[in-house]
């Protein structure tokens, strides 16, 4: 198969790639309704899913709806995300999205990116797990990871996180973007480190600009 030239066809050959490499790519946050993906995805700033996952199973137990959420304070929030960095702040945000969902979208997650990114303690990427995870909307994640692997495939060189999607959006599928961004964040976690990536193992490295550049 011929190497890939442009930006697109690089983008496009990862996607058809890492399909393949990882065809069951999931979010890892455990949730079972779009509230909970939303409230597990703010607090995942700056934290592990696996810390996430421990906490979340007692705070949703406690408060399954955005009503019930809505109800208490942020000091009683806190004991059950005092395990995660920045809980103090997640609690108040946690706290505020729930209350602005039952003020102004009677207590549902709504899908549009200008709504969600309105809510307390949600950003671009937290908006675009939930569309692309829970809502079957187009959208496309940029953490530190696909950020990383898109620069080193020479896919993008932007370094700020909405240029990097704003870039990757018209290279990807609308329907297919946030399985590109799973797989993307996989591949990261298991073969592209940022430090000593595996490029002896990667089904990139064909193509890839930066694949052997590193030192040991």
């Amino acid at each position: 198969m011929a190497r890939p030239r442009t930006p697109k066809g690089r983008a496009q050959r990862t996607h058809l790639l890492l399909k393949d490499e990882y065809p069951e790519a999931e979010c890892e946050l455990d949730y079972s309704t779009p509230f909970e993906l939303l409230t597990a995805t703010i607090l995942s700033a700056q934290a592990t899913d696996v810390s996430v996952n421990k906490a979340t199973p007692k705070l949703f137990e406690a408060y399954p709806t955005p009503a019930d959420l809505a109800a208490a304070s942020p000091e009683e929030i806190e004991p059950y995300i005092n395990s995660i960095g920045l809980f103090r702040s997640k609690a108040k945000n946690v706290v505020g999205m729930a209350n602005r969902l039952v003020d102004e979208y009677g207590g549902e997650v709504p899908g549009a990116m200008s709504d969600l990114v309105s809510l307390p303690g949600v950003g671009r990427k937290t908006a675009n797990v939930v569309r692309s995870v829970a809502l079957g909307l187009p959208g496309l994640p940029v953490d530190t990871h696909v950020g990383r692997l898109v620069r080193r495939l020479d896919i993008t060189q932007e370094t700020d996180a909405v240029k990097v999607e704003l870039a990757l959006n018209p290279m990807v599928p609308a329907g297919e973007r946030g399985e590109f961004s799973l797989r993307i964040i996989l591949h990261g976690r298991r073969v592209c480190f940022a430090r000593n990536p595996a490029c002896d193992l990667c089904v990139l490295a064909s193509f890839c600009p930066s694949a052997g550049t590193f030192a040991g």
